[in-house]
């Protein structure tokens, strides 16, 4: 993560914004060979519009690059940038005549990740989840935020199964998997329960 800070060190918060959308949109995923943009979950994507078409407010809480992800959310997955939570770094602002500049520090502000996930959730948005998707150990913390003892939730944990159409890995799931068959969390398979994955 200091590498990662560290490359961006001195660049506005537009040219950032630019590489990362230039990256994204002209990159081939390195063992799927489609474009990024192009390996977007399609049951991901229609669960959040049916979300929205019923009046919920859909966020992306990540442990990636929050600001790497917004200039494609609302393209990809409906989500408005403001409701993108992720991994950040420290900003510095230096005053000019032409509105100021915004540039990015060598130093994390955050790392949205395990405990830090439910912490930057209720701090951007004030309330726990009644529903939350993850696929890792670290989205254990933000699945457990969102039980509600006096209301239904729904915790979701994605099983990466599919090495034909995907990849087949438990590597670092295999904790919010235990804790999923303990505490009862809905495990969508990937391999059993999508028809279609890109």
């Amino acid at each position: 993560m200091a590498g990662f800070v560290a490359a961006f060190e001195g660049i506005s918060i537009e040219d950032f914004e630019a590489k990362s959308e230039t990256f994204l949109r002209r990159t081939q995923h390195p063992t799927l060979g489609r474009g990024y943009l192009e390996c977007t979950y399609k049951p991901m994507v229609e669960l959040l519009a049916y979300l929205q078409a019923n009046e919920f407010s859909n966020y992306i809480v990540s442990g990636g690059g929050r600001d790497f992800m917004r200039p494609v959310t609302q393209e990809l997955y409906g989500i408005p940038r403001d409701r993108v939570i992720g991994t950040a770094s420290t900003f510095e602002y230096t005053s000019n005549n032409h509105g100021g500049t915004i540039t990015h520090r060598a130093e994390t502000d955050f790392l949205d990740d395990g405990p830090q996930k439910p912490v930057r959730i209720w701090s951007r948005i004030g309330r726990r989840p009644v529903l939350a998707a993850g696929n890792s150990n670290g989205d254990i913390p933000m699945l457990e935020f969102t039980y509600h003892p006096d209301k239904p939730c729904l915790r979701l944990l994605l099983l990466h199964d599919d090495d034909q159409r995907e990849f087949a890995y438990t590597t670092g799931a295999e904790r919010s998997l235990e804790q999923a068959d303990r505490l009862g969390w809905t495990i969508v398979s990937m391999r059993n329960d999508w028809a279609t994955v890109f």
